[in-house]
C-alpha cells in the first residue's frame, strides 16, 4: 500500500473520479492509507463495492457513489455531498476516462455521439468537477486538483482522435486552471501514465493482461508496463504539501517512453 513521509491525509476530505478500477481505485486506497476521507465515484457498482471493502482496516474511510461525471448534476451532488457530510473537499481526482474499443476509427468513420461520449467523460467531467470544487475549496483555504491525462496527450497514434484530443485537452486545461485558481491557493497538477496494468488498458488485448505486460514493455525503456499504485504514489506525493510549490505542470509517469520519443512506432 502507498505511504512515505510528508503525506499525512487526516481530517482531509478526497474525490476520485472513475475510482473503481485500475489508476481509481489504486488512488483511493492510497489516500484511505494516509487517512483521508474519500469519495469514490464511478458507475461500476460491484467495482465500488470492492474498493469501500478493499479499505477496511485502514486509517481512513471510502464511500461510494454511483455517478456518471460527464453529467453537471452528478458533479454538483457529489461536491454536494462532501460538503455536507466532510465539510468540504480538499482534494479533487479527475481521473475517468474511457477508451472504447470501437472508438478506434479514422475520424472520418467515428460517430459523432462516440467523439461526444469520450469527450464528455474524459475531459468534460474536469470541468464540471472543477466548476463545483473550486468554490469549496476556496471556502476553505485551498485545496489540489489533479488531472489523470495521458502520454496520449503528448504525442499520438492513428485511431484515437478523440482520446487524444481529451488528454491534449485536459494537459491545456491544467496549465489553466492552475493560472485561474493560483491566487486562491488551489494547485491544479496532471499526470501522464504511460501503459499501466488496468481493465482499460487490457481491454485492448482481450483482457489477457500477459500479453499486456509483454507487447505494452517493448515501448517502455524500463521493459515493463506501469502498475496503479505507482500512479497512486504519485497523486498522493502532487497532492501533499510535499509539492506546494507545484502547479500548473504535469509529471510523465511511463517508464521513460516520451524521453524515448516516436513511442507510436
Amino acid at each position: 500500500m502507498v505511504n512515505f513521509a510528508g503525506t499525512d491525509f487526516r481530517d482531509k476530505s478526497v474525490i476520485v473520479t472513475g475510482g473503481g478500477k485500475g489508476i481509481g481505485r489504486a488512488t483511493c486506497l492510497a489516500f484511505a492509507n494516509a487517512g483521508a476521507k474519500v469519495l469514490c465515484a464511478d458507475l461500476d457498482d460491484p467495482a465500488g463495492a470492492d474498493v469501500v471493502a478493499a479499505a477496511s482496516g485502514l486509517s481512513g474511510e471510502i464511500v461510494y457513489q454511483h455517478a456518471d461525471v460527464s453529467t453537471a448534476a452528478a458533479c454538483k451532488g457529489l461536491v454536494d455531498w462532501a460538503v455536507a457530510n466532510w465539510g468540504g473537499v480538499d482534494v479533487l481526482i479527475n481521473n475517468v476516462g474511457i477508451q472504447p474499443l470501437n472508438s478506434y476509427l479514422p475520424a472520418h468513420e467515428l460517430p459523432e455521439e462516440m467523439w461526444d461520449r469520450i469527450i464528455n467523460v474524459n475531459l468534460k467531467s474536469g470541468f464540471l468537477m472543477t466548476k463545483y470544487a473550486a468554490p469549496v475549496m476556496t471556502e476553505r483555504g485551498g485545496g489540489v486538483i489533479i488531472n489523470t491525462a495521458s502520454v496520449q496527450g503528448l504525442q499520438s497514434a492513428k485511431g484515437i482522435a478523440p482520446y487524444a484530443a481529451s488528454k491534449g485537452g485536459m494537459l491545456s486545461l491544467t496549465r489553466q486552471l492552475a493560472l485561474e485558481y493560483a491566487a486562491d491557493n488551489i494547485r491544479v497538477l496532471a499526470v501522464n501514465p504511460g501503459t499501466i496494468e488496468t481493465p482499460l488498458a487490457a481491454a485492448g488485448t482481450g483482457n489477457d493482461y500477459e500479453k499486456l505486460r509483454q507487447e505494452g514493455a517493448a515501448a517502455h525503456p524500463m521493459g515493463r508496463i506501469g502498475k496503479p499504485e505507482e500512479i497512486a504514489s504519485v497523486m498522493l506525493f502532487l497532492a501533499s504539501d510535499s509539492a506546494s510549490f507545484m502547479t500548473g505542470e504535469f509529471v510523465n509517469v511511463d517508464g521513460g517512453m516520451m524521453a524515448k520519443g516516436a513511442w507510436a512506432e
